[in-house]
């Protein structure tokens, strides 16, 4: 049997490559090739595996000839240089090593905390340049002092132990995570609003989604204690920096430290140049460590792959074989749709998930197929989740997943229902694929529906009396947005009712507000899929 072949085109540790070797599979290192995009072309269609970093960008004119490319691993979270859709038509599996860096990142938040604790940039720049002005860096303890956590993930929960470890309190605000999370990683769960007005240091490990864009705003900023310090090594863009040079000036905030910025490479910022900041250059993931665990875990799951078969953190595609795939696959569309449904109507930390298979699909591989309802549920919350890693991080959330499989009890030869309990509420939404392949919603809440998903719809909730729907109509008449599908449903007359409309471009916040205002509507949602 021929060895599989691999070629590295970027840096990677001589460690990764005697893996390779180790695991029988033939390996070709040119660390600089990557740089040379027409020799990669020339050579790519020899190799079953592309091992890279972030010079190597793996384009659609590349992969055209990459012929015999069964899987590219990325050492490293971003694969931002590779054309994933392209990748994914090839049949390419697309890896990345999500968690190879999570240590070093918090050990970079926790040490910037010190830092702006004790003044440590300044005063080594004042006592290098001959000033000793002891009495000027008057400093602060951390020791008992609130450190607020903003997104407890993987990297937020390391951060969290270190700082109970330097006895500190913890308090988090993370919306998926449960209290027997929270309880057994030693910190305090609370909302938003609480954490900023009690936070004596905040340090941000959320990812940067159209829910967390500036969530840390100047309105925010005016709730937090005065003499805050701020930290963020998660995302740029998480934070309005030019509010938080405005709060330094005024000392509400004491001092800030960023080793991330809105735009990257910053060779100026708004920041820079202010006496209590401190900035590093994207320093979170830079260690001798970081680089060689995810040199090594690339190496590792790549070899996975190609030997056996095996997939560990794809971006593109769930655990499934090719006999599989064509009957998985409507499904999989379906599941992620109904976790996205369900996961833009929750603003609530998530307890539980009940995944129901009823019918046919209850004989599929259904670990696939709940991985994608996980994803399409993660999702609008924190991003950079997908079909494979959104179990991993469910699990760290805490949040209890449960499937139930049974024999066919409804119209429908199969049927997927969805039901997420969260500290609020629970919500039940249900799906099917019909004959044509397309993903159908035909429950919400209980109330019989019948519509596709479309790319953006509104969803409303609300009392079923006469005039709501010409009132509702008119609105979007107003606003010039034209009407796709509508469908509704309804318990009972004069009951709770639902209407699902889906529009051409996206839904104006100011339109959801006139919606919202309407005397029948319980709640108004804008949603894309």
């Amino acid at each position: 049997m021929t060895k599989p072949k691999v070629l590295i085109s970027d840096a990677l540790s001589p460690a990764a490559v005697q893996i390779f070797k180790d695991r029988g599979v033939e390996v070709d290192f040119q660390p600089n090739l990557g740089k040379d995009k027409d020799k990669l072309a020339e050579i790519i269609g020899n190799y079953d595996g592309l091992a890279i970093r972030s010079a190597t960008k793996a384009t659609a004119k590349i992969l055209e000839k990459a012929t015999r490319l069964k899987v590219i691993g990325r050492a490293g979270i971003g694969v931002d240089n590779v054309e994933i859709p392209a990748a994914t038509a090839k049949g390419i599996i697309v890896m990345n090593t999500p968690f190879g860096n999570s240590i070093t990142t918090a050990e970079h938040a926790v040490t910037l905390m010190l830092a702006l604790a004790r003044e440590i940039p300044q005063a080594d720049a004042s006592t290098q340049a001959g000033k000793w002005e002891k009495n000027r860096f008057m400093g602060v303890e951390i020791t008992g002092k609130v450190l607020g956590v903003v997104g407890c993930g993987n990297i937020g929960s390391i951060v969290a132990d270190r700082a109970l470890g330097l006895r500190m309190k913890v308090i988090a605000f993370d919306p998926f995570l449960s209290p027997e999370r929270a309880k057994d990683i030693g910190v305090e769960k609370v909302e938003l609003d609480d954490l900023l007005k009690r936070a004596d240091f905040i340090t941000l490990h959320t990812p940067l989604t159209e829910k967390t864009k500036n969530i840390i705003d100047a309105a925010a900023i005016a709730k937090m204690k005065k003499g805050v310090r701020l930290i963020n090594c998660a995302r740029g863009g998480l934070v309005d920096e030019q509010a938080v040079v405005d709060a330094l000036n005024s000392k509400h905030i004491a001092g800030a430290a960023f080793d991330v910025f809105v735009e990257e490479p910053a060779t100026s910022n708004v920041l820079f140049g202010h006496p209590n900041v401190i900035c590093t250059p994207h320093l979170g993931a830079s260690t001798t460590e970081a680089q060689e665990n995810v040199a090594l875990q690339v190496a590792e799951q790549m070899s996975d792959y190609l030997l056996t078969g095996a997939i560990s953190n794809a971006v593109n595609f769930p655990s499934i074989t090719a006999e599989e795939a064509p009957k998985l696959k409507p499904f999989i569309a379906l599941a992620e749709k109904l976790g996205s449904f369900a996961g833009q109507l929750t603003e609530s930390g998530i307890l539980k998930v009940e995944i129901t298979y009823e019918g046919h699909v209850a004989e599929m591989k259904i670990k696939a197929i709940t991985s994608a309802v996980l994803s399409g549920l993660l999702r609008p919350m924190l991003g950079e989740v997908n079909v494979v890693s959104a179990p991993i991080v469910a699990k760290e959330r805490g949040m209890v997943v449960d499937e139930i499989v049974r024999a066919a009890q409804s119209d429908y030869e199969s049927l997927i229902t969805v039901t997420v309990a969260t500290e609020r509420q629970e919500r039940s939404v249900s799906g099917t694929v019909y004959h044509d392949g397309k993903p159908r919603l035909v429950d919400v809440k209980g109330i019989r529906v019948d519509a596709e998903f479309g790319k953006s719809m509104i969803y409303v909730t609300n009392e079923d009396k006469p005039g709501f729907i010409g009132k509702f109509a008119s609105l979007l008449g107003d606003a010039k947005i034209n009407i796709a599908t509508f469908h509704l449903g309804r318990v009972a007359p004069g009951s709770d009712a639902i209407a699902l409309v889906e529009v051409d471009g996206a839904v104006p916040p100011d339109l959801l507000a006139k919606v919202q205002a309407l005397p029948q509507v319980k709640q108004a949602k804008a949603l894309t899929f």
